[in-house]
């Protein structure tokens, strides 16, 4: 597709987007985000500074071996916030495939073929918003594991202010999808301390109103006893829900574009 097509495209979706959903802003073709790319290799633009060094290391090292393997760069951007950078008002997506285009991730074509499976991962963290872009050769038939890898690997850490494991753990899921392996598994939160005390406390009261029940009959102490722990194990389940708040080598740049594929999440 030349570069007309593309331009008459983003052009005309953007129409039809402000016609259906007129309170929704919609970037320009022709807009620019003020970022510098990073280099072929270097896979990482930290800008929030919320990745430790362990984590980079492992994306790194992630990256530069799918990248040398299949041809298909991940590139993780953190920023404070998109208006920093030029993007106020406007929709993490646009911000995404503006930038996307803007730096050409991924490749365009290998030889003769159409190509351009690059991927974006962008956070922007006081936005407390974050895009998974894909390049034009994924389609959409990804977009289902796209959802899947934001809200299970990425923002299940975000929601705990774990920024540097939901970012790895993203890369991680993203390396398998482009691999066509299956995806790591959801996460799964640790056990509460309190969690095996209120077991025994709870089989110890019911032997203990069983006991009353049998001597004393309705009159006994039992039913306040089990209405005080079923207070307690309300309070106890009420706050746990609401402290929870979705191969090549080569270089990672060469005239890829946005298909638009993607998901994205908040915290």
């Amino acid at each position: 597709m030349d570069a007309k097509f593309h331009t008459f495209r983003s052009m005309a979706c953007g129409v039809a987007i402000s016609l259906l959903w007129p309170g929704i802003t919609v970037a320009e073709p022709s807009g620019k985000i003020s970022l510098e790319r990073p280099g072929d290799r270097e896979f990482i633009r930290d800008l929030a500074g919320i990745l430790d060094e362990k984590s980079k290391e492992e994306i790194k090292s992630t990256c530069d071996k799918l990248l040398n393997e299949k041809a298909t760069p991940i590139i993780v951007v953190t920023i404070e916030s998109m208006s920093a950078h030029g993007g106020a008002g406007m929709q993490i997506e646009s911000f995404a495939t503006i930038l996307f285009n803007q730096w050409g991730i991924g490749h365009e074509k290998l030889g003769e073929e159409y190509w351009n499976t690059g991927i974006l991962l962008l956070i922007a963290r006081d936005d407390r918003k974050a895009r998974i872009e894909l390049g034009g050769g994924w389609g959409r038939r990804e977009d289902g594991l796209c959802r899947q890898i934001m809200d299970e690997q990425i923002i299940f850490h975000f929601k705990q202010n774990n920024f540097s494991e939901g970012i790895l753990a993203g890369v991680k899921a993203l390396d398998k999808m482009a691999r066509k392996l299956e995806l790591p598994s959801r996460p799964t939160r640790p056990t509460p301390w309190w969690l095996p005390l209120l077991v025994v406390v709870f089989f110890g009261l019911a032997i203990f109103s069983a006991v009353s029940l049998y001597r004393n009959g309705a009159s006994g102490w039992a039913w306040i006893l089990w209405a005080a722990v079923f207070a307690i194990v309300g309070y106890l389940l009420y706050a746990m829900l609401t402290s929870r708040g979705g191969g090549s080598g080569g270089g990672s740049f060469g005239g890829g574009s946005s298909g638009g594929g993607g998901a994205t999440g908040s915290w």
